[in-house]
C-alpha cells in the first residue's frame, strides 16, 4: 500500500499567508518610520555598515554563517562571515568622530529559530557619545513609549508602559527571585567567576550544579529558571549591573569591579534589548577577546580571528559612549500584537520540520 504523501507546504508568499500577515507587516512599516523619526529628531545620524565582515562578533555561544570571498581578477580568497551585530563596525565610526548614530541592521545568527527567533533578523542599534548608563535607560524608556501602545502583551504576559520602568540590579534580582542567593559573592575581585562558590550557593537553594557545569553554566541556568520568568511583567524591567564575567563589551563598574555596566530590557516577558556603557580600554578589550577565542575553541572547537581593525580603532580613541542593541522584530511583535516573529517578517525563511 502506498504511503500517504506529506502535504505540500504553503509558501510564505502565497496570497492566503501574506494576507494573514499584512496587518502585522503594515504596523511594522509604521514602526520603522516612527523609529527613524524618533532618532533623527534627537540628532542621531542613520548609518549603514557592512554585512560581510572578517570577524562576525566575539560572543562565545553564537553560531555564525560563514562564506568565502574569491576575487575574480587578482588576489587571494579569504573567509568572511555574515555579521551577528553591527556593533564592531559602528564603534569604528564612533572612533572616527561620527557622533550619535543609529542603524536598522540586518544580522544573522545560525541555528536560531523559535517563535521569538529567526536566523536572519533586524537589529536596531544606537550609540550616544557622552551619554551616561542611566541616561541610556531614560532614552530607551522614552523610545518604547513613543513607538509602542500604552499596554503591550505577549503569551498572556502584559506590561503597562505608562508605569515607570523598574531598574533592578542582577544582584538584587538573584537575591529576590533565587532565594536570597548572593551572586556577587561568587565573583572574584579580578572579575572571574568562582565556580565552587556559585555551586555551593546553588546547592543551598535546592538547585545543585550538574556534572561539568562551570560558573557561567550555573549562572545562566539560574537566570533562565529563577529570574527571567519574573521580569518585565506588569512593569518593564531594566536588569542592570551584570556580573563581571558577563561584561561582554561593557565597562566594569568603578564602584564595584565584580559587576559590569550592562543592562537588558524585558517587556511583556520578552528580552528586548542589551546595552553597555561601552568599554574604551583597548588592552582590556583585547584580553577579553583572546579569552573568548580560547573559550570558543575549548567548548565548540571553532574560532575566528580577533578583529584587529576594531581594536586599532579602540586604541585610537573611542569616546565615552552608551550603546544598545534592540531586537526590532520583537519590537514589531509587541507593537502589532503578533504571537510569532514569523508574522512580522515579509518572507519568513521556510525551514524543514
Amino acid at each position: 500500500m502506498a504511503m500517504n504523501a506529506s502535504p505540500t507546504p504553503i509558501p510564505p508568499w502565497s496570497p492566503e499567508r501574506l494576507a494573514a500577515r499584512l496587518p502585522f507587516l503594515r504596523r511594522r512599516a509604521q514602526l520603522t518610520a516612527e523609529t527613524r523619526a524618533f532618532f533623527t529628531t534627537r540628532g542621531y545620524l542613520e548609518i549603514e555598515t557592512p554585512s560581510l565582515t572578517p570577524a562576525p562578533g566575539m560572543e562565545v555561544h553564537l553560531s555564525v554563517f560563514r562564506t568565502r570571498f574569491e576575487p575574480i581578477m587578482a588576489g587571494e580568497g579569504r573567509d568572511l562571515w555574515l555579521r551577528t551585530s553591527p556593533e564592531l563596525a559602528i564603534k569604528r565610526l564612533l572612533a572616527g568622530g561620527v557622533g550619535p548614530c543609529f542603524e536598522l541592521a540586518r544580522v544573522w545568527r545560525n541555528g536560531e529559530v523559535s517563535p521569538r527567533h529567526s536566523p536572519e533578523f533586524t537589529m536596531l542599534e544606537w550609540y550616544a557619545p557622552g551619554m551616561s548608563f542611566s541616561g541610556l535607560m531614560d532614552e530607551t524608556e522614552a523610545f518604547c513609549r513613543a513607538v509602542l501602545p500604552p499596554r503591550v502583551a505577549h503569551q498572556g504576559v502584559e506590561t503597562d508602559l505608562a508605569l515607570p520602568f523598574e531598574r533592578l540590579t542582577m544582584a538584587e534580582a538573584f537575591f529576590r527571585f533565587a532565594d536570597g542567593l548572593d551572586l556577587l559573592a561568587t565573583v572574584r575581585p579580578d572579575g572571574e567567576g568562582d565556580t565552587a562558590a556559585l555551586a555551593a550557593a546553588a546547592a543551598a537553594i535546592g538547585a545543585p550544579a550538574q556534572a561539568g557545569e562551570e560558573w557561567e553554566d550555573i549562572f545562566f541556568r539560574l537566570l533562565l529558571e529563577r529570574v527571567e520568568p519574573k521580569l518585565g511583567r506588569e512593569r518593564a524591567t531594566f536588569l542592570t549591573h551584570w556580573p563581571a564575567p558577563q561584561a561582554a563589551l561593557a565597562r566594569r563598574d568603578p564602584a564595584d569591579p565584580r559587576a559590569a555596566l550592562r543592562f537588558e530590557l524585558f517587556v511583556a516577558g520578552i528580552e528586548l534589548a542589551n546595552a553597555f556603557d561601552e568599554l574604551t580600554d583597548a588592552a582590556e578589550q583585547r584580553a577579553r577577546f583572546m579569552r573568548d577565542v580560547e573559550e570558543r575553541k575549548r567548548r565548540y572547537d571553532n574560532a575566528w580571528p580577533v578583529d584587529e581593525d576594531f581594536l586599532a580603532a579602540i586604541d585610537h580613541g573611542l569616546p565615552s559612549t552608551a550603546g544598545i542593541a534592540l531586537g526590532f522584530d520583537r519590537l514589531a511583535m509587541l507593537a502589532s500584537g503578533a504571537s510569532s516573529v514569523e508574522q512580522v517578517l515579509w518572507l519568513p525563511l521556510s525551514l524543514p520540520e
